[in-house]
């Protein structure tokens, strides 16, 4: 069996570029920022995730965006793709492209349309029956903000011994939550979901981190973990300091819209969202601006 890439340190939430006129998705820019993104020494890349518009993608879509990003990510370094589909059928199928493509993991959401109506007990089920038949590890993906899904810490519990679930993303943005499932499954990858408490994260077991604002400022992000892998902490520290505003403005505040928006600032692929998103106004546009300008300061 062929190895897989390490799932630990920074991985890029990857955006996804599409074409300003028609609206279609854009392989150059995509695969330009990609490879921007690994020469910056990020560690793998997340493709379809929330930051990449998975929601707005179509099948079709799906495919080529993993197809695209799998020729450019190195085999040393992780691919991980988002799977989450509103159907158990849905992900399973999803998860099957994705390890036919070449991912390393799929990072799986909740199902939300009916999230009101699923049980404990039939989560769980769900995830566990997507499990068993994805051909690559699972990584359970909490983000409430999205699906109003929470995971919980018995719906890890439960799936502990699964040999393969791989680990968990936590985007709730809640230490305490994150700290509960770092307790409840020790043995698994944990990933943070949020630029502003990745150092938080590694202080409490963490293996990196799964973030939209490396985009924007990659061997920024990247630092962060790097430093603390070396044990400076007051290096990690730092870094973070200068990472957790342009989190908090950025992607807290405004979302996608937000990061292709700092993305077309700093001179990398960036563009339109597709609607029903919105992109961003002058006036927003100028505080993404101060928020990138202060991160880069000491650039």
């Amino acid at each position: 069996m062929t190895a897989r890439a390490p799932l630990r340190g920074v991985l890029v939430a990857i955006t996804s570029p599409f074409d300003p006129i028609t609206g279609e998705l854009a392989p150059v820019p995509l695969r330009a920022h990609a490879r921007a993104l690994l020469d910056a020494g990020v560690h793998g890349v997340l493709a379809a995730g929330s930051t990449g518009e998975a929601a707005l993608l179509t099948e079709d879509e799906f495919r080529q965006v993993v197809g695209w990003l799998r020729d450019v990510v190195p085999a040393d370094r992780a691919f991980v793709v988002g799977t989450g589909r509103e159907s158990t059928r849905q992900t399973v199928g999803a998860c099957k492209v994705a390890g036919e493509l070449g991912a390393d993991a799929v990072l799986v959401r909740a199902p939300s349309y009916y999230g009101s109506s699923l049980s404990a007990t039939a989560l769980t089920e769900h995830f566990r029956r997507v499990a068993d038949e994805s051909p690559v590890p699972v990584l359970l993906y909490n983000i409430p903000k999205y699906t109003h899904v929470a995971l919980a810490e018995p719906l890890l519990a439960a799936l502990l011994t699964h040999e393969n679930v791989a680990g968990a993303k936590d985007s709730s943005g809640d230490l305490k939550n994150f700290a509960a499932y770092t307790a409840a499954a020790p043995g698994w990858a944990h990933f943070m979901g949020s630029g502003s408490l990745l150092y938080a994260a590694l202080e409490l077991g963490a293996v990196g981190g799964i973030l939209a604002v490396a985009n924007i400022l990659p061997a920024l992000a990247s630092e962060v973990w790097e430093r603390w892998e070396l044990g400076d902490r007051a290096g990690a520290g730092a870094a973070q300091e200068r990472l957790g505003p342009l989190h908090k403005t950025v992607v807290g505040e405004f979302g996608v819209p937000g990061v292709k928006a700092a993305l077309d600032l700093v001179g990398r692929p960036g563009g339109p969202v597709r609607p029903p998103l919105a992109d961003l106004g002058a006036r927003e546009r100028e505080r993404v601006g101060e928020a990138v300008a202060a991160a880069r300061a000491d650039d």
